[in-house]
């Protein structure tokens, strides 16, 4: 494996593939630390989640500079992430015994209870664009829960997989509580069939997604999939459009576009489009592009330089099918893997820039005649990770939201965002299952129904 610096395409370092023999040494240690791990009381696994926590804070800088180097994010939200990471260990371990509690239920003369035990090692296949939190969101209620972690990385960010195995070791975990897997692509469906794997949780494409669920299947193993996403971001005619717009180009600048609940496609009625067009494209003009280790970049370098390729292409044949372009759009001249903010009108079902998840900072602004065409338009997507509506009358937009919008999340009034006291996680292309809250921690867990006649 080797880190690329994205913001100058130079090679920074170079790290070595497990062999064999190491890959089967951290399984074993895995399923070793489960047996004993498994039997530790919520207090003991919560002191080790707040030592975490704590460790984070301390480091934040150092991690979030690592981010930089190794993905290209910008040096403030990388220290964002590492509080969050840190907020997701704190809420679990504060949380845990309660989301896991027996339940009773009244089933007349005899008695039932539902309890909930945890499954074994559970592999975590992460992604590169938020290689702290998206590890910290799987790992955090699985280790309440009593799992043990088997973390395979994103291949460019071996250096954020360290830290990620260092956090815990120095916090006190058990030798083998969480392992990191540095092995290729390849031979991830040889640990996913190792019977000592009891789950698979997967954060990716939908490409990967299947192919994991198919290995997992099988397997006969449990699977949680957070895949893509083209999340929808409905304006409506009476919306405060000074405040979407803000909200709109906020989400979709986040990570410069690289993440799975960005808004993707701004979806807006025909009564205020061309205002709204304008308010996003002084706003996105103004965003800071540049060096993600400078202090007041705001949007850095897309991660690896065939995603850039990729995002280009499909800009160009959007254009080449009728989009217009309203600000950006062209790879710029110079070193690095960087892409401007950048606004497409005109966009239509059919295109690129409609049809496939746009993977950086390109918006996409589509017109609808009014509120019925708009929900038509965010829902003609084969993914549903998250949408967001934008009306000044919070009825209208709760009966959008609950009743229209097809997705896992929707927002009113916001831009999406996870949460670790709620429930997050996608609908068709977007995946299965759920992370976070009491129904993420639930996802890793045997639910265990006991039944004692008293007759």
């Amino acid at each position: 494996m080797q880190v690329i610096d994205p913001s100058t395409g130079e090679v920074k370092a170079r790290y070595a593939l497990m062999d064999e023999r190491a890959l089967e040494a951290a399984l074993a240690r895995s399923a070793a630390a489960f047996r004993a791990w498994r039997e530790t009381s919520f207090a003991e696994r919560a002191r080790l989640l707040e030592r975490v926590a704590s460790s984070l804070r301390a480091r934040a800088d150092g991690l979030a500079l690592r981010m930089a180097t190794e993905m290209g994010k910008p040096l403030a939200q990388g220290r964002a992430e590492v509080e969050k990471c840190a907020w997701v260990c704190e809420h679990y371990a504060a949380r845990a015994a309660d989301y896991l509690a027996s339940e009773p239920i009244d089933v007349g003369a005899d008695r039932a209870l539902v309890t909930y035990r945890p499954l074994g090692p559970v592999l975590a296949i992460m992604p590169w664009n938020f290689p702290f939190w998206q590890v910290f969101r799987q790992a955090a209620p699985a280790l309440m829960a009593g799992d043990t972690v088997l973390l395979k990385h994103a291949e460019n960010v071996p250096g954020c997989a360290e830290d990620l195995a260092a956090l815990f070791a120095d916090a006190g975990a058990p030798d083998g509580v969480l392992e990191s897997l540095r092995i290729e692509r390849a031979r991830v469906a040889r640990v996913i069939a190792d019977a000592r794997v009891r789950a698979v949780t997967l954060t990716g494409s939908a490409r990967a997604g299947r192919a994991v669920a198919a290995q997992a299947g099988a397997a006969l193993k449990k699977t949680v999939l957070e895949l893509g996403g083209s999340d929808p971001y409905v304006v409506l005619a009476d919306a405060d459009l000074e405040r979407a717009a803000d909200a709109c180009v906020a989400s979709r600048l986040i990570n410069a576009g690289q993440s799975c609940i960005a808004a993707k496609r701004f979806v807006v009625v025909r009564d205020v489009h061309d205002r709204f067009v304008e308010l996003v494209v002084e706003r996105m003009a103004r965003a800071r592009v540049g060096d993600p280790r400078e202090p007041t970049t705001e949007v850095g370098p897309l991660a690896r330089e065939d995603l850039r390729a990729t995002l280009d292409d499909q800009v160009r044949r959007s254009i080449a099918a009728g989009a217009e372009v309203a600000l950006g759009c062209e790879v710029p001249d110079g070193p690095g893997f960087f892409y401007p903010p950048s606004v497409l009108t005109a966009v239509t079902p059919g295109m690129a820039a409609f049809d496939e998840e746009l993977f950086g900072p390109v918006a996409a602004v589509v017109e609808a005649r009014d509120e019925a065409e708009a929900v038509v338009l965010a829902n003609a997507s084969p993914y549903g990770l998250g949408a967001a509506v934008f009306t000044r009358d919070p009825a209208r937009g709760r009966r959008l939201a609950e009743h229209a919008l097809e997705a896992g999340t929707v927002a009113v009034g916001a831009f999406v965002r996870s949460d670790p006291r709620l429930p997050f996680g996608g609908i068709g292309d977007s995946g299965y299952g759920r992370e976070l809250g009491r129904h993420g921690i639930h996802e890793l867990v045997n639910v265990k129904t006991i039944f004692v006649s008293v007759s």
